[in-house]
């Protein structure tokens, strides 16, 4: 009992530390934001009583248990229903998109792709209140700087009376309103739509899709053209050719045998496109446009950018997919940290074991590939991972690894 009794000490004793840590943090934070002109008025409506909040730091901490495939991915969010209803609201504020469409160039089915990937067509806007949510960020430690920043742009956004502060609620990470804005980005971009006076992602839907439409047209994009088509590639393609940064013009992908998977004529644009393959060599390939780099901008995922083409596309009454799959399975966290300790103590440098698909990872995967006759998409399927374990185990045999003091795979399969 006297020792269930000290550890609840022990454990009381170090909350009642953190959260003195935390005071001192944030009043320091409330004298610097002060200083640069933020009201006091702002900062005890957004700030007092503010605690860290737990479950915005094990949502920051968390990583996926899996890599998701670009199959699963897609097919959680272009159903036939989020079809239907984006379809019903294109219909029911006609006018207004019509009107976005004309005065920014934005495709109205692209806008409420956006629409519906983000907030489920402004069904999910988010539940924490932003102001704690990024405190608890910029004082946690992990990218404090950029969250700090983002902390201050909400307070002057709240200071400027665009909305209250207990009323300024989105996701964990701080976005916010119909189209999941960063308060930076809602700074820089957002626009009174309907003549208030004031900025409402929330509450109106004007001032939502209009923003939403300034953004991607100060972004770049390019009126009349694409973000993606899906494509059919010839016989014999070098998939090493098959990356984001790797654009030709159109013409010479098509003088190459590249060709549009519905049978129609590719685009005509004003730059050049790439291919990429984001389910490997067995599953759906995309030609990309520039529009695609400007999707890019506002999420860094290559199936989100593809997402939003598919879902405009079917949106404006196009068809979905003409490709299969691809291979079925993806890899655990674990099994990408396996992978690619694996392929650095067999000679192809993945960098820092992290379970983490970045271009470094990538490339290792490419030359893995291509040095043993596989399809080099860089692509980390299943049957890469168990081509991987074979080789690692016969070299591990020969006594050929050369970082590994010991197997990576605890339980190596027979030399092939």
């Amino acid at each position: 009992m006297r020792e269930l009794v000290f550890l609840l000490s022990l454990l009381m004793g170090g909350a009642a530390h953190a959260n003195a840590d935390f005071e001192s943090w944030l009043a320091a934070f409330r004298a610097d934001a002060a200083a640069q002109g933020i009201s006091a008025a702002t900062l005890d409506a957004a700030l007092t009583g503010v605690t860290p909040v737990e479950r915005v730091i094990e949502l920051d901490r968390r990583q996926p248990e899996f890599l998701q495939t670009f199959a699963d991915y897609l097919g959680r969010r272009v159903t036939p229903s989020q079809v239907a209803l984006g379809q019903a609201l294109m219909a029911e504020h006609a006018d207004l998109l019509d009107a976005v469409e004309q005065q920014y160039g934005i495709p109205k089915a692209v806008l409420v792709a956006f629409w519906g990937l983000e907030t489920n067509y402004g069904a999910t806007l988010g539940s924490l209140n932003i102001p704690a949510s990024l405190a608890t960020l910029a004082y946690d430690g992990r990218r404090s700087d950029f969250f700090r920043s983002q902390l201050l742009d909400a307070l002057r956004i709240i200071d400027a009376g665009h909305v209250a502060a207990i009323d300024m609620n989105g996701s964990w990470a701080g976005a916010m309103g119909h189209m999941q804005f960063m308060p930076s980005t809602f700074r820089a971009y957002a626009v009174d739509a309907d003549g208030d006076a004031r900025i409402d992602l929330w509450q109106s839907l004007p001032d939502a899709i209009h923003s939403a439409a300034n953004y991607l047209r100060r972004a770049g994009w390019r009126t009349g053209e694409p973000v993606a088509q899906e494509v059919r590639l010839p016989e014999g393609f070098d998939w090493r050719k098959a990356r984001v940064a790797h654009r030709l013009p159109v013409a010479e992908w098509t003088a190459r045998g590249v060709q549009a998977a519905d049978g129609t004529e590719l685009p005509r644009v004003s730059g050049t496109a790439g291919i990429v393959l984001p389910q490997g060599s067995e599953g759906p390939a995309f030609m990309v446009f520039d529009n695609f780099d400007v999707v890019m901008q506002w999420n860094r995922s290559i199936n989100y950018a593809l997402a939003v083409a598919q879902l405009a596309q079917q949106l404006a009454g196009g068809g979905g997919l003409v490709a299969q799959a691809g291979e079925a399975g993806s890899l655990s966290t674990e099994q990408v940290k396996m992978l690619q300790q694996a392929l650095n103590e067999l000679g192809f440098d993945a960098g820092t074991p992290d379970g983490l698909l970045g271009p470094h990872t990538q490339s290792a995967i490419r030359r893995y590939q291509a040095a043993h006759g596989l399809p080099a998409d860089g692509y980390p399927a299943p049957s890469v991972l168990a081509h991987v374990e074979q080789t690692h185990a016969a070299a591990a045999v020969a006594g050929t690894l050369i970082l590994a003091p010991e197997p990576t795979f605890s339980d190596p399969v027979s030399p092939p």
